[in-house]
């Protein structure tokens, strides 16, 4: 090893202590200026954020989205929507006020976590639709059929329904846990529909003698085997096959529908069931998780309440003196209410346990009784024992003549 003479060796202590300095620096810095930008509005954040949270607003949301709705499927009405295209103007542009207060309002309790969930996202995308299609309305109305796709994208704003139920909020969730596995069977589906329509179309497709309506091309081989996948209509499909003189593609049809229809549909259909199974279960683990927290702090608050009162109590009666006990229990009932709530935790209370001890005390009685009438029937026993006795003038025991 070299040898490091003191000089160095104060030299690199200097160094590195000027690192640490240097770093210690760096990070006051870095917290004074983001010190500078906390937030001093904690308290109004919080009570927008229970506003936003309470069911006076969620109910005040649903009921803004169905009138939306309402207005929309009204608005169809061509007569009704010249005779009245002033109110639905006011209408939508007061549902349009009420959904962008709803976005700035969260956007303003937390605009960092806001972008966080999707439905706020999805929210969000549907408000500039809105925006985008309320801005360029008037010139979108010149044309009839760009103004008819303008209010049908409006209907998008019905999806913020999903943010306020449940239900449907699982079933979103479920579609896109099972995109990835779907995916997976549409595309073995695929693969199999590509191998039969060229084989189709190789058997059926000839220009002459085929079925050019169904199998002329790819394009209509593929639609007539996915008409035969739905199972739609594909008695007339082969009635058609038939027609044409191809009387042996009964196995044909008949295999791609086993594999199609009743192995890769079916298969569809059973992807779909176990997600959302997964997905409603997992969505009432959570309901009883949060149930069982909520009871708990419950229980906590009554627990911390009933310590403070018996310690009130406890130091009331230090401070009185009583004559009797009785009179300090008497003094204690006077404290008590019918309304008070009990937490019972104790094995010895608990229901099950009450019945097994009472279906216990049961038992002991019985077995008591039938110990008595043994012991009636061992006194009656001796007693006709001693009467034989003394009718034979045999001589009595020591123990009973004394």
């Amino acid at each position: 090893m070299e040898h490091v003479e003191p000089s160095q060796r104060t030299l690199v202590a200097s160094e590195l202590l000027m690192k640490s300095l240097k770093s210690l620096l760096e990070t006051d810095t870095r917290r004074s200026v983001f010190w500078q930008f906390r937030r001093k509005d904690t308290e109004f954040c919080a009570y927008l954020r229970r506003l936003l949270n309470s069911p006076v607003f969620t109910f005040l949301m649903i009921c803004s989205i169905s009138l939306n709705a309402i207005l929309l499927a009204v608005e169809t009405d061509y007569r009704l929507r010249l005779s009245s295209s002033t109110f639905f103007v006011l209408t939508d542009a007061l549902i349009l006020s009420i959904y962008t207060s709803e976005f700035l309002l969260k956007l303003y309790v937390d605009p960092i976590a806001y972008w966080k969930d999707g439905y706020n996202v999805l929210d969000a995308v549907i408000l500039l639709i809105a925006f985008i299609l309320y801005a360029s309305s008037s010139g979108a109305a010149l044309h009839f059929h760009s103004w008819e796709i303008a209010k049908g994208l409006q209907a998008l704003r019905i999806l913020k329904l999903i943010k306020y139920s449940n239900g449907m909020r699982i079933f979103t969730k479920a579609l896109g846990q099972m995109v990835k596995t779907v995916m997976h069977v549409l595309i073995l589906l695929f693969l199999l529909m590509f191998i039969f329509a060229i084989l189709g179309h190789g058997l059926y497709g000839d220009p002459e003698t085929g079925d050019t309506e169904n199998w002329g091309n790819m394009e209509a081989a593929f639609f007539t085997l996915f008409s035969l996948v739905t199972v739609d209509g594909w008695t007339d499909l082969q009635q058609k096959l038939e027609n044409h003189g191809f009387t042996n593609s009964h196995a044909f049809t008949i295999v791609f529908i086993l594999l199609g229809f009743f192995v890769f549909f079916n298969m569809f259909i059973g992807v779909v069931i176990i997600k959302m199974q997964d997905s409603t279960q997992k969505y009432e683990r959570e309901c009883k998780a949060v149930k069982k927290a909520a009871i708990w702090a419950k229980k906590q608050a009554i627990l911390k309440k009933q310590q403070e009162e018996v310690k009130k109590l406890t130091q009331q009666q230090k401070t009185i003196q009583y004559k009797a006990f009785s009179e300090l229990v008497d003094n204690f009932k006077k404290t008590l209410c019918h309304s008070d709530l009990i937490i019972v935790e104790d094995f010895c209370v608990s229901i099950p346990f009450i019945d097994l001890y009472l279906t216990a005390l049961d038992l002991q009685d019985d077995t008591v009784d039938r110990l008595q009438d043994l012991y009636c029937e061992i006194l009656d026993t001796l007693s006709m024992i001693l009467q034989d006795m003394k009718g034979k003038s045999l001589p009595l025991p020591e123990k009973i003549q004394k």
